[in-house]
């Protein structure tokens, strides 16, 4: 089938053919000296933009300007009031010092543990009931839960033609790329797209919640088979199941799934559905939605801001990490072999030489990060349940151990918990979910949260954002360009 729509893709363009691809080029053309005139001058640009736009440590200490809208000792400057989400991971003493805590997520006011335990307790799905809590701000009843769960359904399929046009005749290497953009292709499908009163704002959320799995999951499987060669395979989304189960059943070939699968990728959701007005995307989505702009153009601003690395792909660097030292580490069973491997990521000799070990440590929590305790005792379940305990062991030792190496490698102490993406990069390898859909999960997941964000921004609505930079750069006098040097 993409096949078939490759080749109408270049009839349109007025070839008629598929393109040549383009011969490699040869060594003695990727030198400088045999550099083509446009590259020289990317090259050369890029030189002049370094040394133009840099801006020195001390003009930021001498101006007080906080980097990253990060306080002194790495906490976020606070710009913004939020009822939907609260992170706590220390609190402060009289001189304004951090005193750790065992950490607490709050979703709405309830503590998240208490909210995942009664969803195991009751052995059902909850990220839908929590998407609503999030949303509305309140725990729904029943019929409340039924009504809203009616609506998603209704908006599991994407509109007639949309899968074809927006997702298999373009495909994208990058599923997040894709996202981002079948988000603003959303709006042409909209009868009422620019009115953003909370009724309409409110549809649009709910709608985009029902057609992100879909999304995500065609966009793969396109990927999967454009540039990966493999089958495609497209599975309609059924409306009685819940996001998790219509995700694994789109995601796999066979569109098979065990009920435990199902519900510790729903557990995951739940976790990512929220973490304060504070996270990098969260807090785009108020600056977007300051403008009043439309819903299609505040999220799929939220979807750019997950993209990047720093943001959502952390959880990806775990399995790329668990990967790499299973690859150098021929027993991991041995820990005198997994200590010594820990040491030289730690030093920077591993790895990607970061220095990191990722899913260890966190800029808010302390002591604990309650995401990664609930999902670890979901993790032991889903290893035992597939024969994965080997792995599940190897991150139980590196969130034991880790701590310990750093202090030995730089000398000094600090509290590193397991952060979520340890387990989570876990969960997803387990359930076989390839990398290139875990941050796009993840924004599935967080879409109930950017959605909740933009509403309240709505509501509280008054002034738009408009932050402010100091310029540093001296006064300089006009040079006629036949003087110029």
């Amino acid at each position: 089938m993409l096949e078939k729509l490759r080749i109408k893709r270049d009839e349109v363009k007025g070839t008629g053919q598929k393109k040549e691809e383009k011969k490699p080029k040869s060594k003695s053309e990727k030198t400088d000296k045999h550099k083509s005139p446009e590259q020289a001058f990317y090259d050369n640009g890029a030189k002049k933009l370094t040394s133009n736009n840099k801006i020195q440590e001390q003009n930021y200490i001498e101006k007080d300007v906080k980097r990253g809208l990060r306080n002194a000792n790495g906490t976020g400057v606070v710009v913004g009031l939020t009822h939907i989400g609260e992170v706590v991971g220390y609190e402060k003493d009289e001189k304004g010092n951090k005193i750790p805590l065992e950490g607490k997520l709050f979703y709405r006011g309830y503590d998240v543990e208490d909210l995942v335990n009664n969803v195991l307790l009751e052995d059902r799905f909850g990220f839908e009931e929590i998407a609503y809590l999030l949303l509305m701000g309140e725990l729904p009843t029943k019929k409340e839960l039924a009504a809203y769960n009616d609506l998603i359904g209704e908006h599991r399929e994407l509109p007639m033609g949309f899968a074809r046009d927006m997702i298999l005749t373009a495909p994208s290497k990058n599923i997040m790329n894709k996202l981002a953009r079948s988000v603003l292709a959303l709006y042409s499908f909209d009868d009422n797209p620019d009115d953003i009163s909370l009724p309409n704002v409110l549809r649009q959320s709910m709608n985009l919640m029902g057609y992100f799995p879909a999304i995500i999951c065609y966009a793969y499987q396109a990927k999967s088979s454009y540039y990966d060669k493999k089958s495609l395979h497209l599975h309609d989304p059924i409306r009685e199941l819940s996001t998790s189960e219509n995700i694994l059943r789109m995601l796999r070939p066979m569109g098979e799934y065990s009920d435990l699968e199902a519900k510790i990728l729903d557990i995951c959701m739940i976790l990512h559905a929220e973490h304060g007005g504070g996270n990098n995307s969260s807090f785009t989505t108020h600056l977007i939605s300051s403008t009043g702009t439309d819903t299609y153009s505040a999220i799929a601003a939220a979807v750019g801001s997950l993209k990047g690395p720093r943001h959502g792909g952390a959880n990806i660097a775990v399995i790329n990490m668990i990967n790499d030292i299973k690859a150098h580490v021929k027993d991991i069973d041995k820990h005198s072999a997994l200590d010594d491997y820990l040491v030289r990521v730690l030093k920077g000799e591993a790895n990607d030489r970061s220095g990191l070990v990722y899913g260890m440590g966190h800029a808010i929590y302390t002591k604990s990060d309650p995401r990664a305790k609930i999902l670890k005792n979901m993790a032991k379940k889903l290893a035992e349940s597939n024969d994965r305990i080997d792995d599940y062991m190897l991150c139980d030792y590196i969130e034991r151990r880790t701590p310990e190496l750093y202090a030995e490698v730089h000398g000094r102490e600090i509290l590193m918990p397991a952060n979520v993406d340890l387990y989570s990069g876990f969960v997803y390898s387990a359930l076989d979910i390839d990398t290139d859909v875990a941050t796009p999960l993840f924004a599935t997941a967080r879409l109930a949260g950017w959605t909740a964000h933009r509403l309240e921004e709505i509501v509280n609505a008054g002034k738009l954002m408009r932050p402010a930079y100091e310029s540093v750069q001296e006064r300089r006098d006009y040079v006629a360009i036949a003087d110029r040097k």
